[in-house]
């Protein structure tokens, strides 16, 4: 049997304006490639054929034994449908698992971006060894992948770890947590918010400290849902962790059940290529290869 350290595989992932490839062998990118997508696809086989172009360029060159791919959307993992990407308007109902299989003869899978990012991190990363963890995207939105018994979790319709859902103060926990409190509550992205921070603007650590406490409740609302061992936060977020983090880590001592603190930590990712190590993971959990 091949070991996986041996095993060349296509990690994919499905941004908001471009397609990231990678070939990974093992633990290692060995090559990367990506395609920037376009404004205005007059259809959905537009950016079929781009990822279709990128898994040819890797084929052209290299034996693959699968291709992974992260998307940001609510999908059918088990058939490998994608529905309504947000970013492509084109894309209501793909059945892309299918369409690559058919196109390279060789197994695909498929799961949204959140989920990858936990799998990557639970393979390749900070959350090594560690059989309970969450792994949190946070950026434009808020999501979530749950690592149990060192599995992904499996669910009914493609929805679980969507803790941004939950309803929270006038609105849901993503409204809080994630990009979206800034433009709400400062009309500024959380780009701009952190350069005023770095300049030591009183309204911008404001910001960051109140974003902060936000974090901290949603975080508290996963340790009570699934009292993982760690959670590991990644995202855009996380370039400006230093002026949340103290506010995050006193909500989270706010906990009602103190016993869930014990060995409880939080990690920022700093696994380069996280999303596309992610990707490649789901060979690894589908196959249940070790």
């Amino acid at each position: 049997m091949t070991k996986p350290e041996e095993i060349n595989l296509i990690g994919i992932d499905l941004g908001g304006t471009k397609i990231n490839a990678g070939l990974i062998k093992g633990n290692n990118i060995i090559d990367k490639r990506y395609k920037l997508l376009p404004q205005n696809a007059e259809n959905e086989w537009v950016i079929i054929n781009l990822i279709i172009d990128l898994i040819k360029d890797f084929l052209s060159k290299n034996t693959v034994s699968g291709i992974g791919i992260g998307v940001p959307s609510i999908l059918n993992r088990e058939k490998g449908i994608i529905y309504n990407v947000q970013n492509i308007p084109t894309w209501k109902e793909i059945h892309l698992a299918d369409i690559l299989k058919k196109e390279f003869g060789i197994p695909v899978f498929l799961d949204n971006d959140a989920n990858c990012f936990a799998l990557g991190e639970y393979r390749f990363g900070q959350g090594k060894n560690c059989k309970n963890m969450v792994g949190l995207t946070v950026g434009t939105g808020m999501g979530a992948g749950i690592i149990t018994n060192g599995h992904l979790i499996s669910d009914a319709n493609g929805g679980a770890g969507e803790f941004g859902m939950i309803q929270y103060k006038d609105s849901i926990f993503e409204d809080y947590c994630s990009g979206k409190f800034f433009k709400r509550q400062y009309h500024l992205t959380g780009e701009e918010l952190k350069i005023l921070a770095d300049q030591g603007n009183a309204k911008a650590l404001e910001a960051f400290e109140e974003f902060g406490k936000h974090l901290g409740n949603a975080i508290k609302a996963i340790m009570y849902a699934v009292d993982p061992q760690k959670i590991i936060i990644g995202g855009s977020v996380v370039k400006s962790a230093k002026y949340f983090d103290k506010s995050l880590k006193q909500s989270i001592q706010e906990i009602e059940i103190e016993k869930m603190l014990e060995n409880f930590k939080i990690i920022y990712s700093n696994t380069p290529d996280i999303a596309l190590l992610g990707a490649t993971s789901l060979y690894y959990d589908r196959l249940a290869i070790v």
